[in-house]
């Protein structure tokens, strides 16, 4: 095996996961697969160009890879919806795992009360790993784009998971994104 076929091997098996978990948010699920292995296609034509950092670079590609297959409209609501949609139907009947259930349940509301763009900034930085500068870069913002982004949400998930864990408070009913609610300073 020569060192592109080395590098190439190591990047997928180290990354599949983590870029299938960024498409699968964002796409039908019978395309994920495919839409992922063209990721892979892409990084094996262009292995001597990847970045030492390889994830925010996979990402990216897997992001263009989305917005050209199945269009910029609706992208960042899909992600929102997918995410809502986790938790199955075994895991509402699986009695010693509630305590999961509902906290899963009450973040994935939090969650959908997101912006889409927001959504994104926060998924990217704490569930995938990215600093910053790199998940700017996914989401083809600037630093300081995703930084307000980043800072918005933290703030409005965790005003949203305060508020779940009021009594009498419904954790799973859908949130509209079609107007938006100002900040109050």
């Amino acid at each position: 095996m020569d060192e592109q076929e080395a590098r190439f091997t190591r990047l997928y098996e180290t990354y599949y996961r983590n870029v299938f978990g960024y498409v699968v948010l964002r796409v039908p699920p019978q395309a994920a697969e495919d839409v992922t292995n063209e990721v892979f296609t892409i990084a094996w034509r262009k292995v001597d160009e990847i970045p030492e950092r390889a994830l925010p670079w996979l990402l990216a590609v897997a992001r263009n890879l989305v917005r050209q297959s199945h269009g910029a409209a609706g992208h960042a609501r899909r992600l929102v919806d997918r995410l809502a949609g986790l938790t199955t139907d075994a895991d509402l009947h699986a009695w010693d795992a509630a305590d999961h259930v509902i906290a899963r349940d009450q973040a994935l509301a939090a969650l959908r009360t997101l912006s889409p763009k927001e959504a994104e900034a926060v998924t990217l930085t704490a569930w995938h790993g990215l600093e910053p500068a790199d998940a700017a870069r996914v989401a083809g913002c600037s630093r300081a784009a995703l930084t307000v982004r980043l800072h918005r949400g933290r703030r409005r998930l965790a005003r949203a998971l305060e508020a779940s864990r009021e009594p009498g408070t419904r954790t799973s009913a859908p949130v509209s994104h079609d107007r938006v609610i100002p900040e109050k300073l």
